[in-house]
């Protein structure tokens, strides 16, 4: 057995080795521990701060204004321009009527007949009252004349004339009355009483719609009324497809605060009254030459505030957001004004974008020449 062999017993030498490396290690991270000269590390999170970040990616197309026809499109309603419901202006029971529901009738042609009863004696009555103060007047002014009447009593006596003449007209009056007759030209929309109904005075019996001219009543918006003008054209299409020209008449002055619209109103002519009341119209209102972008409308968007418009890319990069009008609604596509002249639009990615933020942009005519070269290239492979 060797010396070493003695001295250390049992272990080896490679024993010892290792044993030596590892205190040396221990000493050396305590030296680290006691001293604050920890190994060095790398920050990572400073590195990831450091990297830049990754800007979100838009497709966008460059536009440019074209002139168009600008035009405001409402929708509303027919109305009669005039009607009117015609009241009893006497009382008496229905002995005939004339008119039908639904028959056109001119001014002044007879409804309803009422019964005379006893109006024939009383207009006798009341002309042989005139004739009598008639006579009586005569002959106090001849007595007048001649001084044995004082003046008092003649004028007494004219004042009965007087009164007997507004008696006879009373009683006429009364007898043209028991004939209720239309009072404007139009058609008959409802007839309430019938034959043996008895109508007190003041009790509706009739109501006539006047349908030449139609009007088509509708609200503007507080944005688009002041771009409207009375004495221009306007073109109402109707449910049925027919489109007809009319003219706008009426702007209202005062807009209804809880909507925040304006009464408008086309008059349309319908001399053969085939538009009746009551349909739901659509108006075209044209507002003059004007420069217009055309869209799809999936680029459409809506702001904080709930305002309607596009987002676009300045020269900067950055997402501007721009309210837009909506001019016409076209099949090839939606007519938008209140753009700048041009502008690079975004097309795809608008809604994870927001105004002020910084993207990169993919040009889709650029994309898509690209592709269709690609294509091509495939095909002839």
């Amino acid at each position: 057995m060797t010396q070493t062999s003695r001295k250390f017993g049992p272990f080896r030498g490679s024993h010892l080795i290792a044993i030596v490396l590892a205190l040396g290690a221990g000493l050396w991270v305590a030296s680290g521990v006691v001293t604050g000269k920890a190994p060095a590390r790398k920050d990572l999170s400073s590195e990831a701060a450091a990297a830049p970040a990754v800007l979100t990616l838009v497709r966008v197309r460059p536009l440019s204004a074209e002139s168009r026809q600008g035009e405001v499109v409402l929708y509303g309603r027919t109305e009669a321009v005039s009607d009117a419901e015609l009241a009893a202006e006497t009382a008496g029971r229905v002995v005939k009527r004339t008119a039908t529901k639904g028959t056109w009738v001119k001014k002044g042609a007879p409804l309803f007949q009422l019964a005379m009863d006893d109006r024939m004696a009383r207009l006798k009555e009341a002309e042989a009252m005139v004739d009598f103060q008639t006579i009586a007047f005569n002959a106090a002014q001849r007595l007048s004349k001649k001084q044995f009447q004082s003046k008092v009593k003649l004028a007494e006596v004219a004042a009965d004339l007087a009164k007997a003449k507004a008696g006879l007209s009373a009683a006429r009056l009364d007898v043209q009355r028991t004939t209720v007759r239309a009072p404007i030209d139009g058609y008959v929309e409802t007839l309430p009483a019938n034959v043996g109904d008895f109508v007190q005075t003041g009790d509706v019996v009739a109501t006539i719609v006047k349908l030449n001219p139609i009007r088509v009543a509708a609200q503007v918006s507080e944005r688009n009324v002041t771009r409207l003008k009375t004495g221009g054209t306007a073109w109402a299409v109707l449910p049925d497809g027919r489109t007809l020209q009319g003219d706008l008449r009426y702007i209202s002055k005062a807009g209804k605060s809880e909507t925040r619209t304006f009464r408008v109103e086309i008059w349309i002519d319908n001399e053969a009254g085939t538009v009746p009341e009551g349909l739901t119209t659509e108006l075209k209102i044209p507002t003059g030459s004007e420069p217009a972008h055309r869209v799809t409308p999936a680029v459409l968007t809506l702001d904080e505030n709930g305002i309607i418009g596009v987002k676009a890319v300045d020269g900067d990069s950055k997402v501007v957001f721009h309210p837009v009008r909506i001019l016409a609604d076209t099949p090839e596509g939606i007519w938008l004004g209140g753009l700048p002249p041009t502008l690079t639009l975004i097309t795809v990615g608008q809604e994870f974008v927001q105004a002020g933020q910084k993207v990169r942009t993919l040009d889709e005519t650029v994309a898509g020449k690209t592709v269709e070269k690609a294509a091509e290239k495939a095909e002839g492979s």
